[in-house]
Parts: structure tokens; sequence; C-alpha cells
């Protein structure tokens, strides 16, 4: 009992630092950067903001999330937990993350040049032991978790379009995640305090970016978030923690369920955004202000209403998926029924405002 104390005191006490040094690192950016991070002017009609700000709020992500890594070996005294294969294969994936989104905020990186980077993060969480076991064909898993890899980079990227809505997004899969560390008994780790680390930069960086935004994440952020959150969904969600459960396929369709509530925001928007564009003989791949946060707006919503609408939508499916792990102990084809269900009425609030307006 004595040890849970005290972790929880560790714990909490790390939170609170860390997102205080998220919000002193981001005002000084704010402070001093008056034009670093900036994006051209020419490049601001494709956000949402008409105005220039600092996009600067990813570097503080990054360092915290270092911070982090070596926080663990300095609390706990064990360093060899450092010398890990997936462990370091997040490092570098994060790293390299990182590296294409300031490239990308400072020079505007061609779209190509992003996308061969977005699968060498893919291929080097793979090859480091970071991937989903859904299919009993390793290559065929390995093909899907690129998939996965690039895909999240670039919706995370996509979603990152109006004030605090991918920030709040992220924090709902980070909350998820540590749920699922939590039940699993699996809480003093060292992705726990990563977990907390980068939650709490989000949470720092959350009151500079909330509706009416001071600074923005950038691409330094978004691909950073992107890659991070899709290995995290790997780890914790798309794989059954339970040693002792059978890989069955109604198993892995309880984790793919978990998984797609989890990430539905990025996982519809991204969609939606990519199905009108085609439709319209549009590229998929270049800015605009049709995502799905854009289409409620011109139905009347304002920008905070928005973000507290993603952000309730964000914690009620969090909620069900922590039911799912809980209280769905025998899975069966009625839940799945179910979620398919909800998850298509889900579909349809997002899509349905966006169908209209291109009538």
């Amino acid at each position: 009992m004595e040890h849970q104390t005290y972790l929880l005191l560790i714990y909490s006490g790390y939170f609170f630092c860390t997102v205080l040094l998220s919000f002193l690192i981001n005002g000084l950016f704010l402070k001093f950067a008056s034009n670093l991070g900036i994006r051209n002017t020419s490049e601001t009609t494709i956000r949402w903001s008409e105005t220039a700000k600092p996009a600067l709020g990813g570097i503080s992500f990054y360092l915290i999330f270092l911070l982090s890594i070596t926080s663990f070996s300095i609390f706990f005294e064990q360093t060899h937990v450092l010398v890990n294969k997936q462990l370091l294969g997040l490092l570098a994936a994060c790293t390299l993350a990182f590296l294409l989104g300031l490239s990308d905020d400072a020079y505007n990186t061609k779209p190509i040049l992003k996308l061969i980077i977005q699968i060498c993060c893919g291929i080097i969480l793979i090859s480091t032991g970071t991937y989903i076991t859904l299919f009993s064909n390793n290559y065929i898993n390995f093909a899907f978790s690129l998939f996965w890899i690039v895909a999240m980079m670039n919706s995370i990227n996509m979603l990152d379009n109006m004030d605090g809505i991918t920030t709040i997004v992220s924090i709902t899969i980070i909350i998820s995640s540590l749920f699922v560390l939590y039940i699993n008994k699996n809480g003093h780790s060292i992705h726990t305090i990563i977990l907390i680390g980068v939650l709490s930069a989000l949470v720092g960086f959350l009151f500079y970016n909330w509706h009416p935004a001071k600074i923005f994440m950038g691409d330094t952020g978004s691909q950073f978030l992107g890659v991070f959150l899709a290995a995290i969904g790997i780890q914790y969600l798309w794989t059954p923690q339970d040693a002792n459960i059978v890989h069955e396929n109604i198993n892995d369709t309880k984790h793919f369920f978990i998984s797609i509530l989890t990430f539905a925001i990025p996982i519809i928007d991204t969609t939606t955004v990519v199905i009108n564009r085609l439709l319209k003989g549009q590229s998929p791949f270049v800015g605009g202000k049709d995502h799905t946060t854009h289409h409620f707006f011109f139905k009347g919503l304002t920008e905070k209403r928005i973000a507290l609408m993603y952000a309730g939508i964000s914690f009620i499916n969090m909620f069900l998926s922590y039911l799912i792990l809980i209280y769905i102990k025998e899975w069966n084809y009625i839940h799945i029924l179910l979620f398919t269900i909800y998850f298509i009425l889900l579909f349809n609030f997002f899509y349905a405002p966006t169908r209209k307006r291109s009538k």
C-alpha cells in the first residue's frame, strides 16, 4: 500500500511539474518568437486562422517526451529499462517525425518526401516490434501496421485545422492508453511516465492553443503526435494486454473496436475529407477549409463550441472503450452489432453537414 502511495505521489508530482514546464516553455516561445515558426503569409490560407502565428508548440511535446524517458531512470534507478528495442524504436521514430515536422514548418517539405519519411517511421516501429497482430500472416500485419502509422501521422496533421481540436483529441487517446496500463496492472513502467509526460505537455500547451489560439503546434507537433499516438495505439489498444487471453478472432475484433472508438475523430475527419475531395475531383493531399470542424462552423457553431463538442465526443468514446475493457468480458456478435451501429451514427453525424453543403 505504501509503495502504491509512493508511486501515486511520484506520478502526480511529475504530471503537475511537467504541465508547469510545458506552460513555461510555450510562454517563452510566444514571448520571444516574433518570426520563428510562423508560416509564410501566403501559406496561412490553408489554415483556419487568417493570421500567422508561431507554430512552435510541438517542440515542448518532444522535449518533455525526452525528459520523461530520462526521468524514469532518475526516479526509480532502473537504467536497464532504457535498453529496450521497442522503446528505442519509439524514440527513433518520434525523433524522425519531429525533425520532419520541424523541416516542414521551416521549409514546406514536398509531399513525396514527407510520405517517404513517414514510411521510414513506420518501418522503424515495425522492425523494433511495434506492430498490429490482427492477422495470422505477419506480412499482412506489417502492411496493415505501416498503413496505420502513416495514416495516423497524416490524420493528426489534417485534424490540426482549428484551435484546440487536435490537442483535446490527443489528450483523450493518451488517457485511454493509461487506463489500459492501469487495468492490466502495468501502471508502474517507463511507458506510464512517458504517457504522463506527453499528456502534461498537451495540457500545458492547451492553455495557449484554446480559442483564440496564441500558438499552434505546427507540423512539428502533429507529426510527432501522429507517430507517437499510432505507436501507443498499437501497443495498448490494438494488442490484447492479458497474456492469458488466446488471440481468437472475436477477441481481436474487440480490440479493433476499442482502437476505432478511441481514434474515431481523426479517422472520421480524414475519411470525410478524402471522400469529398475525390468526389469533387480534387487532391486529398492539398490543404483546405473543408474539414468536419469547418462545416460545423458554417452551420453556425462558434469555434469554442466546436472544440467543446469534439472534446465531449472524444470523452464519450473514451468512456465507451473503458466500458468494453472493464465490463464486457464475453465479447460477442451482439456487441459487435451495437458498436457498429454506434460508429455508423457517429460517422453520419460528422459527415452529414459536409454532404449537405457540397450539394
